[in-house]
């Protein structure tokens, strides 16, 4: 197969192949441009000069002047250089300091941080989007109010908000989580008002043919199909929040990942920087993975000709995990003190939906491997 053909499909060798060679590629760009973008500076012995020479007396100016002739000279005639990356570090140098981040600037716990953060943003955002945006498909009274302005929405700068969130929530958490919110919400709005309206005409009619009342609709017609298109919605506008969450973790910087990098690029450490940015790309991929996985678990439908067994354990415990989630979210907000406790106990619980999952997948498994 020619793999100059237009909209032609590749094999699962090639698509191995040709990804590793992509990376590959990327990252001799990425070393060429750092190296190209270096600094060779002179390795000598400095001498410190003071800070301020008001009130120096002439003698004091005359040593000040010649010591930094021999500063001069010593750079002039220096045999040994230390290149440095001021700008773009190099990728094994990136690679190099995340250990040194581990244990120094307690990556991990700021990440945890930030991903938390993160979940509880895009959670409120996804059960505030939702209902309105039913109301506004559905109601011709809520689309004509509101469509307008729900319409207007994309366009805010939402980094100018930062104040009026500020003070409507303070510094805390409570502002963070609600301009992450907020900064998905925008977005996932006006998307979930199209999928509602995109609803296949077909499957109304047939619904109506067969007396489905308004409730019946929605619940078995309009939620299932604007779901199973929704999900794929979700999981690219989550990547929204990881641009926003930089912005909200500079405001009265409590950990996360993005204070962590705003502190590394203030102090001219671009490896921390530049790592901080492939800890939240690797974050960015996983979440991708898990969505993808709840679409094809929740809505097997699309992906399997007939039932398979182990499905509704893996349902199951997707759906534990999530409820344990949302209420934690929910209580994050309205009790901070509950939620505290509740989060001593969250991982025994998510372990136990993990366990159910598993037990599902290993079902799903043998099933595949009988049939193929």
């Amino acid at each position: 197969m020619s793999l100059f053909k237009l909209q032609g499909a590749l094999s699962k060798s090639q698509t191995i192949i040709l990804g590793i060679v992509g990376v590959c590629f990327l990252i001799l760009v990425w070393w060429i441009i750092a190296e190209t973008k270096s600094e060779k500076l002179p390795v000598y012995e400095a001498v410190d000069f003071p800070l301020s020479t008001i009130g120096a007396d002439e003698k004091m100016l005359m040593e000040l002047d010649s010591l930094q002739r021999l500063d001069s000279l010593r750079a002039a005639n220096a045999t040994e250089f230390e290149t440095r990356y001021p700008i773009i570090p190099r990728p094994d140098k990136v690679v190099a300091v995340i250990p040194e981040m581990i244990q120094e600037d307690k990556l991990f716990s700021n990440t945890f941080l930030s991903l938390w953060r993160n979940i509880q943003g895009y959670l409120w955002s996804i059960l505030l989007a939702i209902p309105i945006g039913f109301l506004l498909g559905l109601l011709p009274l809520f689309k004509g109010l509101f469509s307008r302005p729900v319409d207007a929405l994309r366009f805010l700068p939402l980094t100018a908000l930062t104040g009026i969130f500020m003070l409507g929530f303070g510094t805390e958490e409570k502002m963070k989580v609600s301009f992450l919110a907020f900064g998905i919400f925008v977005y996932l709005l006006p998307v979930v008002v199209q999928r509602v309206r995109e609803v296949n005409d077909v499957y109304l009619k047939t619904s109506y043919t067969l007396g489905a009342t308004d409730w019946q609709m929605i619940r078995t017609v309009y939620f299932p199909s604007v779901m199973t298109k929704l999900i794929d919605d979700i999981r690219v506008l989550t990547a929204i929040s990881w641009t926003y969450i930089i912005i909200a973790e500079l405001l009265n910087k409590e950990g996360g990942i993005g204070a962590l990098m705003y502190t590394s690029g203030r102090q001219g450490l671009s490896e921390k920087v530049f790592a901080g940015l492939f800890v939240i790309i690797l974050l960015g991929f996983l979440q991708d993975f898990i969505f993808s996985y709840i679409q094809k678990r929740i809505f097997p439908h699309n992906h399997f000709k007939s039932h398979v067994p182990g499905i509704r354990e893996s349902q199951m415990g997707i759906y534990t995990i999530l409820i344990i989630l949302v209420v934690l979210v929910i209580v994050a907000i309205i009790s901070p003190a509950i939620s505290e406790t509740m989060m001593k106990y969250a991982p025994i619980m998510i372990i136990s939906g993990l366990i159910i999952i598993g037990m599902g997948e290993y079902k799903i498994f043998k099933f595949n491997r009988t049939n193929q």
